[in-house]
């Protein structure tokens, strides 16, 4: 893992951010929350943990098994500090937008993701990623009660 920490990245709120590089491996997915649940103690944002972890797991996740690209591509994770919480981002190489679906139903192991997302983050979105092919899904989630 790579790894940058700095306030000199800011959403113009709070400052503070959390740049990392993981590799395209379903392993990072809990790397990637470890390093995300130590920003949050740091942060004093302990409040937003289990809603955060899901949210990123969930667009981490995501982005391992449906992202596509060169062999040896990384997903980057960015968490930025907020006045009331954190906003996540997960680039990938892969270019295609994640689209919603019909809920599936519930004998399927799968497709509930994005569902999860809208449910536990204050909101979320895509962005094309200006610096190269791919895209950057986003999330945000703040502390109850702030």
């Amino acid at each position: 893992m790579e790894s940058e920490v700095g306030d000199e990245e800011s959403d113009g709120e709070s400052g503070g951010a959390v740049v990392s590089t993981w590799p395209h491996h379903p392993r990072s997915v809990g790397r990637a929350r470890e390093c995300l649940r130590k920003t949050l103690a740091a942060w004093e944002l302990s409040g937003t943990e289990d809603a955060a972890l899901l949210v990123l797991s969930e667009l981490f996740s995501n982005a391992v098994v449906h992202g596509e690209g060169p062999a040896g591509r990384k997903v980057e994770t960015r968490y930025l500090r907020m006045a009331r919480g954190v906003r996540i981002e997960v680039r990938d190489t892969f270019e295609e937008l994640p689209r919603p679906v019909p809920l599936p139903g519930d004998d399927l192991c799968s497709g509930r993701g994005l569902f999860l997302v809208a449910a536990f983050a204050d909101r979320w979105g895509v962005t094309e990623w200006t610096a190269g092919a791919g895209k950057v899904v986003w999330a945000e989630a703040s502390v109850p009660g702030l």
